[in-house]
């Protein structure tokens, strides 16, 4: 089966080139710079997929204190439901999804753009409903059709990138995911005004204008959004050719059909399991952040005006601290002690927390201090994990489940976020803040796990090889740590 892969790769490349002598000629003389052009056609639209995800997740916080749940006549703990039951079928679609995207004959672009269409037309509807049960259906309708964004879009730039481009493309591409509360509080901060337009309280305009920017995103998707890479349109023939053989050198000839796959044994791979467990963790802190940033800041004593625009802040720092690590990492080739560093960052955070909880005095302006350095861990880890992930996986099939576990199961923590800032324990949050110290401590363990794992198949594979020779292939090769 895989031989026959490799045929229909080498044809397909050989009957956009021409003749081989032909093709090697224009291969000899491809200019390296069309890395420019796939990171501009990819990582803005396929970032933008990110961005709609980290925005509904903020959205919901920002109406929240424009007084949604008055309006709505929730329960005291319908807030809580309202994050939680999105996240239902958002784990549980992601794998399923990156499944289908692989298939031979689905093209990512119809896949991904018909079902941001639709869970636009949902978010906006989110702004219309007018019960806490319409409420309710709506946020789980949304989990399934957003559930196959962020995975799809990881998938398809795991394809295009060597293991040395992919962290910081990964972190180009969960910048845009930090854009989603920038916007959220920006747009929030100017359509709180609206309040009253059409008869309409201001959360609605909030939930409608957001949903509406999804739907104009779709038909960008439907777009601008490039085939796999041996299917590709976006590079000439003689580009395409020098990618593929690039990505063979990089990877291997990577296993492209999903038949014939031992599933069991992949979703087992520890390889991906201890990346999904560090991505958990540090996604309980993401998660905190995202949905209650805007009602704790309320609490140091700012209006509502004011702790919409003072999120913004918090979140261009996550910004900047992911991009120059995996621009350092890229160059290094090291990627978990950034993670360890990622994971110091948080835990500074949370003791910060844990010590107003406490009531240690901790004043205002520290506890503002605390959410820079969550937000500046938490996505160093986020871009750091995922890399390192697809970085010691080979084959589309690996990749597709890989990336579709970590962005899933990893965002279970969610589920936990959401449960553990109790309404009757504000403005302290102990639960909260000690469980969110916990899990933070558990990420590190991980990741030390995970290295000495790492560490030990390359210390077997080196002695293997000083007896016995060998290279890497598809099934045997270095790991990278």
């Amino acid at each position: 089966m895989q031989s026959k892969e490799k045929v229909v790769v080498a044809e397909t490349t050989a009957k956009s080139s021409g003749s081989s002598d032909h093709g090697a000629a224009e291969l000899a003389a491809t200019p390296l710079n069309y890395t420019l052009k796939l990171d501009l056609r990819l990582i803005p639209i396929l970032g933008c997929t990110y961005t709609i995800l980290f925005l509904d997740r903020t959205n919901i916080a920002n109406a929240r204190i424009e007084g949604f749940e008055k309006s709505l006549h929730m329960p005291l703990n319908g807030y809580n439901t309202a994050l939680w039951i999105f996240y239902v079928p958002f784990v549980l679609v992601e794998i399923p999804s990156n499944m289908i995207m692989s298939m031979p004959r689905v093209r990512p672009n119809i896949f991904l753009g018909c079902n941001m269409l639709i869970l636009g037309v949902a978010a906006m509807c989110q702004g219309l409903t007018a019960s806490y049960g319409g409420l309710l259906a709506l946020r789980f309708l949304m989990g399934i059709f957003e559930a196959t964004l962020p995975a799809g879009a990881a998938l398809l730039m795991a394809e295009y990138y060597t293991r040395a481009q992919a962290a910081l493309r990964f972190a180009m591409f969960f910048t845009f995911g930090v854009l989603g509360p920038c916007i959220s509080g920006l747009l929030a901060f100017g359509i709180r005004n609206m309040d009253g337009v059409q008869g309409k309280e201001g959360w609605r305009w909030i939930f409608i204008l957001e949903g509406i920017l999804t739907i104009a995103v779709s038909f960008l998707v439907f777009i601008l959004v490039p085939d796999f890479p041996e299917r590709t349109k976006v590079l000439t023939a003689s580009e395409k050719e020098h990618l593929l053989k690039t990505l063979r050198e990089d990877k291997g000839d990577q296993k492209l059909d999903i038949k014939s796959v031992n599933w069991l044994k992949t979703i087992c791979d520890y390889r991906i399991l201890f990346p999904t467990l560090m991505f958990f963790c540090c996604d309980m802190t993401a998660a905190s952040m995202s949905s209650f940033i805007p009602t704790i800041l309320t609490e140091l004593g700012w209006k509502r005006a004011r702790a919409q625009a003072m999120s913004i802040p918090i979140w261009i720092t996550g910004m900047v601290f992911q991009i120059a690590a995996a621009f350092i990492s890229g160059r290094t080739g090291w990627r978990f002690p950034f993670i360890l560093f990622g994971i110091l960052c948080v835990l500074v955070g949370w003791i910060i927390n844990i010590a107003y909880s406490e009531g240690r005095g901790i004043s205002a302006a520290v506890r503002y201090f605390s959410l820079f350095c969550m937000s500046a861990g938490t996505f160093i880890q986020m871009t750091m994990t995922t890399s390192w992930l697809t970085n010691n996986l080979r084959g589309r099939p690996s990749i597709a489940v890989g990336t579709a576990i970590i962005l899933g199961i990893g965002n279970c923590a969610n589920f936990v976020a959401s449960n553990v800032f109790i309404k009757k324990e504000a403005p302290l949050y102990p639960t909260a803040f000690r469980t969110g110290l916990g899990i933070t401590v558990a990420g590190a363990v991980f990741c030390l796990v995970y290295v000495g794992l790492l560490w030990k198949h390359n210390q077997k594979l080196d002695k293997k090889r000083t007896e016995f020779g060998g290279e890497d292939d598809q099934k045997e090769f270095r790991y990278q740590y």
